[in-house]
């Protein structure tokens, strides 16, 4: 059977994330690009992945250079745009990197700066891992995109569900197939 590439995206968009642009220095000057793309591997060592498109500006950028996740927050919308080519009237603004790691952006609700670990080929995109060299959070609501919107966040749950499940890594037990 053949995928149609224009609804296997429409499915794809019914999960929801978070926002993120990737920074990274390029050519003695700050660049970025937003990517939803984004997931955490693994604690020991501490690597994270992102996914770029292999045609987009960005992903020349980024082989075999430190690279900084920066995680949005809600009133962010105008940076996810700017970075996706949509600029709007107002820069970012940005901070520098320490030494050897990426620029990141300020007001994010977190960033994670990395330096280079792998990277794999991943069809019409390329994966990248970095090892995470330092990050920083603060508690905000994040900026969520689903459907092809931005997004806020509802109400929390009032416990974390799989604190309770049998596939929590503090259970030593597995619940049965039923």
């Amino acid at each position: 059977m053949a995928v149609d590439p224009a609804e296997l995206r429409s499915c794809l968009g019914h999960f929801a994330t978070g926002v993120t642009v990737i920074t990274c220095d390029g050519d003695g000057s700050p660049h970025g690009a937003t990517v939803n793309a984004f997931t955490a591997v693994s604690l020991d060592p501490p690597l994270v992945l992102v996914s770029l498109d292999r045609k987009s500006k960005a992903c020349k950028y980024l082989d075999g250079s430190p690279f900084t996740v920066n995680v949005l927050t809600e009133p962010q919308d105008d940076v996810a745009l700017h970075f996706a080519g949509r600029p709007r009237s107002r820069s970012p603004e940005w901070e520098p990197g320490e030494a050897g790691l990426a620029p990141r952006l300020r007001g994010s609700l977190a960033w994670i700066s990395c330096t280079p670990w792998r990277s794999y080929d991943g069809g019409d995109h390329v994966l990248y891992l970095g090892e995470v060299q330092r990050f920083e959070y603060r508690s905000t609501d994040p900026l969520v995109f689903y459907l092809g919107s931005f997004r806020h966040l509802g109400p929390a749950f009032e416990t974390v569900p799989w604190l309770e499940s049998g596939d929590s890594p503090g259970i030593s037990w597995f619940a049965p197939a039923t």
